[in-house]
């Protein structure tokens, strides 16, 4: 198991809120994500910092994101009371796509959404899973962002 992959692990095991900074640490040690590496059926998680958004996608049964093509990107693939995953489109107004955008002097893979202002960042764990950084208006908050994290399928 790579360095990266145990910390990866220690900070999903965590209960207590991980400050900002130990998060900030780890994402500099990660390698961009490439869009091609993004493709495919992805379940999320998120990381505990005291964010505003903590737990509001656990509420609306957030399962994570699907992405079939760089231009056809599911952000808020959720589950419905039986179970059945399902893009959830009105919560994310709409849909997203995959582009290479700079974030914090890298660039890597980004998820842009359709119909409001967010950008998930994306770097590199390992080849199945990922660390994602939401940034945008509304997002952001106190200067704070949303950690969380994808794992393939």
């Amino acid at each position: 198991m790579s360095a990266a992959r145990k910390q990866f692990e220690a900070f999903k095991e965590r209960t207590d809120t991980i400050p900002d900074a130990e998060l900030d640490d780890f994402w500099a040690t990660l390698e961009p994500a490439t869009v091609d590496g993004m493709l495919g059926e992805w379940k999320g998680g998120e990381f505990v910092t005291g964010h505003k958004m903590n737990g509001q996608l656990e509420k609306s049964r957030w399962y994570g994101k699907t992405s079939k093509s760089a231009s056809d990107v599911q952000p808020l693939v959720c589950l419905d009371d039986a179970g059945n995953k399902f893009s959830n489109v009105a919560m994310g107004k709409g849909e997203a796509s995959l582009w290479l955008e700079e974030f914090r002097g890298e660039v890597t893979a980004t998820m842009v959404y359709d119909g409001q202002p967010v950008h998930d960042h994306f770097k590199k764990v390992d080849d199945a899973a990922v660390m994602g950084i939401m940034n945008g208006k509304g997002v952001v908050h106190d200067g704070k962002y949303f950690y969380f994290y994808l794992e393939r399928a």
